[in-house]
């Protein structure tokens, strides 16, 4: 289980990617922030905790070819 500070952060990250991309299920984002926590969550400097969750989790999430409903 997560800290509560990294909680915290976990929550605004999953948020922000949650309004950035409107078109991916707010369940995808939310595992995929999880996961990124999980794989970071052992780093030594916590300072860019935020930053590099984000940028794995955008990683993990669908691209725009997956997200597309097929014509």
């Amino acid at each position: 289980m997560a800290e509560p500070e990294d909680a915290l952060t976990i929550r605004h990250v999953a948020e922000r990617l949650i309004k950035a991309h409107p078109e991916v299920d707010a369940e995808v984002v939310e595992d995929s922030v999880r996961t990124a926590y999980e794989e970071l969550r052992y780093a030594r400097v916590r300072t860019y905790l935020p930053v590099l969750m984000e940028r794995r989790a955008k990683d993990l999430l669908p691209s725009d070819e997956q997200t597309d409903p097929p014509t």
